[in-house]
């Protein structure tokens, strides 16, 4: 799998490939005002993480010196000590492949500032002065250092450089090819605690996708999960990538403790974290994609009317200063120091469901809820107390009734105005027509069973199709006579037909037009797949009981229309997914295409990844190349779908959330999966 990552040119400049960049937030043990030894402990850190793939390091503040030098900061020899060792690092770092950050007191004119050293191949970058001191806590700040100024500070030269840039709000943009999309944004500490962060500067208007934080943040009881919350928070509105770097071992243990908890979150995820009272290094691959396609598809990330934006763009180069000016050779570029490491990223298997089991029933409820909210509104908006259900015995009808079942109850009907209705035709079991009735009565609805073999054989004879012919005609003409009778029973008894065809059917266009594609109100039209079976056993628990067996024995049914003759023993002859596919492989494929508009390379990595173990690289390929064929040629059958209640992130509701030309042509994109080919 390694070199479905990375190339070894992206090695170089810490790219996963496909839009993925490696990140870490380390705690080197320090001396407290041991300079020298302090630059070591950086210098390994630096090296680890060059020797891992990471891209962007970021150490604590002030790790040069110590946080907790108190007034050993003002002493010249102290400040000179750490020029010094600035100097050393940038020249003995100057061909690794990575970004980091030095913490260091800096003086520049009257005043000291607590900065943060930005640096990369052998080039000192830029100095982030802390804009926000605290001055609430027993470190006072404010008594060694000044904030950083309002207005923009000249350059100064430190460490050997010349005209270094020196303030707050800088972003520093990387300009090698295939990471134009790496914007770094600097803060440290205080900064994030502060009601306007300066990275939401750097982020809406200077457009950085990873910030990293400097930080020296004393522990005390409760401040671990609210600072998670804050970096999580952050990275979720800003829809970047936030490493946090914590002070540890070694600080001054006069009158604070620190605990060295290193955290990276990605758009309100926390992916990765280092324990509490370790020296450690926290690593992750955060999707640099996936940031700009939630940029992009909200409306609100725009440049507020207040922003004063960053205050100056520096640009940098993996590969060295000259590579900046477009002056560089290829022989000028740095030694690889990283082993052949592939995307260290692991993506659930099934995006749509919850891996925690306690958010997983939260979620079932929650979706519960939606579901029968949005039908009780739409049965008493239209004054209909009645509502039909084809039941067949699988799951997607099992939770429509389910859902109608809420929605009367919520609107203290009678269950009795639910009909449900068995409809057995040429490839009806005895176990899903059995389920059907158990369930139906169990809950006291009205079950019916009507027959479709003599209408349908009717049919056939009336447009001359020969029965013994089981292709598509023999197919839909069962599942259209079946719609036919619930729309027919249904104005009969002054009701609603009520859908039960899911997202991953209409994604696949697995549903036949006119047919079981038509209702009056499509309750399950937003819920996948993967996501049904979970909510169908939620209800079990919840019921109990006989309603309890039956539902497990549903779940235990193989996927079917039924609409083919059962085999000789009497068992389901045709499985939906022999014939379109993995329904957990196309789940994630229909989430990563819809949610974040990933192409159809970092897809088949992805899931390859993913269901390494449980389907091999041409079996993968084989069903995202269905999947996509699939789906632009079914579009016209969601351009007209019924009504129905949005429940997450991903839906095909043509009417707001998916807008796509039924003539829309998959030739580019099925040419890409084609050049992903596995060898046989």
């Amino acid at each position: 799998m390694d070199e479905l990552y990375v190339t070894g040119a992206q090695r170089a400049s810490g790219s996963c490939g496909d839009g993925f960049f490696r990140v870490a937030a380390a705690t080197p043990h320090i001396r407290v005002a041991d300079v020298d030894a302090n630059a070591d402990a950086a210098l390994a850190c630096i090296r680890d993480a060059a020797a891992r793939g990471v891209g962007a390091l970021v150490l604590p503040e002030l790790n040069l010196t110590g946080y907790t030098c108190a007034d050993l900061f003002l002493d010249r020899a102290l400040l000179r000590a750490c020029e010094r060792a600035v100097a050393r690092l940038l020249d003995e770092t100057r061909d690794l492949p990575i970004l980091f950050t030095l913490g260091v007191p800096v003086a520049c004119d009257e005043a000291l500032y607590n900065c943060v050293a930005v640096c990369c191949a052998g080039r000192l970058l830029g100095l982030t002065v802390k804009r926000n001191l605290p001055t609430y806590s027993e470190f006072y700040e404010r008594r060694w250092f000044a904030p950083a100024p309002i207005n923009p500070m000249r350059p100064i030269r430190y460490a050997g450089q010349e005209s270094v840039s020196i303030g707050w709000g800088t972003v520093y943009r990387c300009v090698d090819a295939g990471l134009e999309y790496v914007v770094i944004g600097v803060e440290a500490c205080e900064d994030l605690w502060v009601p306007a962060p300066p990275s939401i500067d750097m982020a809406v208007s200077g457009g950085a996708t990873v910030i990293l934080n400097a930080s020296a943040s004393d522990e005390v009881i409760g401040k671990a999960e609210y600072r998670r919350d804050l970096v999580r928070g952050q990275s979720a509105r800003l829809y970047c990538a936030y490493a946090y770097a914590d002070a540890g071992e070694g600080e001054s243990t006069t009158d604070l403790v620190f605990a060295g908890e290193n955290l990276i979150a990605e758009n309100g995820s926390l992916v990765a974290r280092t324990d509490l009272f370790t020296c450690d290094m926290a690593v992750a691959d955060v999707d640099i994609d996936r940031l700009l396609a939630e940029r992009r598809r909200c409306t609100t990330w725009e440049k507020p009317a207040f922003s004063c934006g960053p205050r100056s763009v520096v640009d940098f180069s993996y590969r060295g200063e000259a590579y900046v000016a477009g002056q560089g050779q290829a022989s000028d570029a740095p030694k690889l120091m990283r082993s052949a490491l592939a995307c260290d990223r692991v993506f659930a298997r099934t995006p749509f469901v919850p891996a925690d089991r306690g958010d997983l029933a939260e979620r079932c409820e929650t979706i519960f809820g939606l579901q029968a909210a949005g039908l009780k509104t739409r049965l008493a908006h239209t004054g209909t107390k009645r509502a039909v259900i084809g039941l067949s015995g699988g799951l997607d009808s099992t939770l429509a009734l389910l859902v109608t079942v809420r929605a009367f109850d919520a609107l203290d009907m009678p269950r009795t105005g639910i009909t449900a209705v068995s409809m057995p035709g040429f490839g009806t079991t005895g176990r899903t027509k059995g389920n059907a009735e158990t369930l139906a009565h169990a809950l006291g609805v009205d079950f019916r069973e009507i027959s479709i073999h003599a209408a349908v054989e009717q049919h056939f004879a009336d447009i001359g199709h020969d029965p013994a012919v089981t292709d598509v005609t023999y197919e839909n003409s069962q599942a259209r006579e079946r719609t036919q009778i619930l729309m027919d029973l249904a104005n009969e008894l002054g009701g609603f037909v009520i859908g039960t065809g899911d997202l991953s059917e209409l994604a696949l266009g697995w549903a036949t037009y006119n047919g079981d594609h038509m209702s009056m109100y499509a309750v399950n039209a937003s819920v996948p797949k993967t996501l049904v079976r979970h909510l169908v056993r939620y209800a079990a628990g919840l019921y109990g009981g006989k309603i309890e067996e039956t539902l497990l024995d549903i779940l235990d049914t193989p996927v079917s229309p039924e609409l083919l003759p059962p085999t000789g023993d009497g068992q389901i002859a045709q499985k939906t997914e022999d014939l379109v596919g993995p329904y957990e492989l196309h789940d994630f494929f229909l989430y990563h295409l819809l949610r974040f508009g990933f192409a159809p390379g970092k897809i088949y990595r992805m899931a390859c990844r993913s269901f390494a173990g449980a389907y091999d690289e041409r079996t993968v390929w084989s069903w995202l190349r269905v999947f996509y064929r699939r789906f632009f040629a079914q579009q016209f059958k969601r351009s007209c779908l019924p009504d129905g209640p949005k429940v997450g992130s991903v839906t095909l509701s043509p009417r707001g959330d998916w807008r796509m030309p039924s003539d829309a042509s998959a030739r580019l994109w099925l040419a890409e999966i084609d050049e992903l080919e596995p060898a046989s």
